[in-house]
């Protein structure tokens, strides 16, 4: 004779649950359910979310599909305070890590994220999305040869820079090497701007003489230039060694006073200003009276 074990109602199966649960099976459960709440918010929000439209210069010479320059379109979240430097990286890190820039210290500082954007040359971590109208787009600077996606080459901006001997040299130290070799305040604040140069080279990007004279110094270098030029601690030896680089075809001469480095400049140097004193400077040293 079989015996029937009466099947356990559904009160007392969820009361027997109740009393086989731990506290840990508990907080595995909140946790749960926090974290579905927590994904539902993000999915909401996602969906609400303002967009900025970027439109990206690609070219990869490595890959043949990809040679044949072109724009992508990338729709990023925007956020208030958000720089083009940031719309980049966002897309890059969430939509396509192929896409290629550089960027270093995002203070304006550094010099390495030089775009053109929306026609103009600026530094990306400078330049606020909220300033822009849309679609933003982002190029590498033009007149410069294109590595890969947004970066350009930068060695002849280099070479220009270092042709003009951009370092302190003196004929005149104090004889005690211990001794400092002190500047006046009223050179000091003459040469103050032409310091703040952060060798972006959006200004030679800018410039239609660098563009169509491959010889021709530069509004940086000679920037660079004046601010050792007008350095009183150098010395007359020195001032004329400078000027000897400066005073030739492709040096000082070569500008035209279009002003378009001025006006790029990410660091307000007055650049076309320093290139005109230099160009007086060079008259007068080229004077001679007898």
């Amino acid at each position: 004779m079989s015996t029937q074990v009466p099947e356990k109602t559904e009160s007392e199966t969820e009361s027997e649950t109740e009393r086989t649960e731990t506290p840990g099976d508990r907080r595995r459960a909140e946790k749960r359910a926090r974290q579905k709440g927590t994904t539902e918010a993000q999915e909401t929000t996602e969906t609400d979310e303002e967009s900025i439209h970027l439109k990206v210069f690609r070219y990869d010479p490595e890959i043949e599909r990809k040679m044949e320059p072109r724009f992508d379109d990338f729709h990023v979240p925007f956020t208030k305070g958000m720089t083009v430097l940031d719309a980049l990286m966002l897309a890059r890190d969430r939509f396509d890590t192929t896409l290629t820039f550089r960027h270093s210290c995002r203070q304006a500082i550094c010099g390495s994220d030089a775009l053109f954007i929306n026609g103009t040359q600026r530094l990306g971590c400078k330049t606020q999305i909220s300033d822009l109208e849309e679609p933003v787009r982002v190029e590498p600077l033009p007149h410069a040869e294109v590595v890969k996606d947004l970066v350009v080459d930068m060695e002849h901006f280099y070479d220009q820079m270092h042709a003009v001997e951009p370092y302190f040299q003196t004929n005149e130290a104090p004889s005690d090497e211990l001794q400092e070799q002190h500047q006046t305040r009223e050179n000091r604040e003459k040469v103050k701007m032409s310091t703040r140069c952060i060798w972006c080279g959006a200004c030679m990007s800018s410039c239609n003489i660098a563009a169509g004279d491959n010889e021709y110094l530069g509004p940086a270098a000679l920037n660079k230039a004046f601010r050792f030029a007008m350095d009183k601690r150098e010395g007359e030896d020195m001032r004329e060694h400078r000027f000897k680089i400066l005073d030739q075809e492709h040096g000082v001469w070569r500008c035209q006073t279009q002003f378009s480095c001025t006006n790029v400049c990410p660091k307000d140097i007055p650049l076309t200003e320093h290139i005109q004193e230099l160009k007086r400077s060079a008259v007068k040293n080229n004077l001679k009276f007898w």
